[in-house]
């Protein structure tokens, strides 16, 4: 299955979370968060500007973007898990 967000939007694949502490000590599925970091996987045209146009998004595929925790939409695509969020929801790109 292929998804074009729409607009602003952006298609997001979460990176794994950590499995264990610092120290060693392993997180149980139950007490794991979400991770707040992820990796662009699909961009949207852009929201019409003043003129009508699409105005140009400033992340694109590949990007590693942090966001808010209760940010965007859960959506399952091929059994994995993303997100789809405005790009206005992104807080930073990731550079390594």
């Amino acid at each position: 299955m292929k998804i074009q967000p729409l607009y602003d939007r952006v298609l997001i694949q979460r990176v794994a979370g950590e499995e264990k502490t610092s120290t060693g000590i392993i997180i149980p599925d139950t007490a794991k968060e979400k991770p707040l970091e992820g990796i662009v996987r699909a961009t949207g045209k852009g929201k019409p500007g003043d003129d009508g146009k699409p105005v140009a998004l400033q992340v694109k595929e590949g990007d590693k973007v942090l966001f808010g925790k209760y940010s965007g939409t859960d959506v399952t695509i091929n059994g994995e898990e993303h997100l789809i969020l405005r790009e206005e929801e992104i807080l930073a790109v990731i550079t390594d």
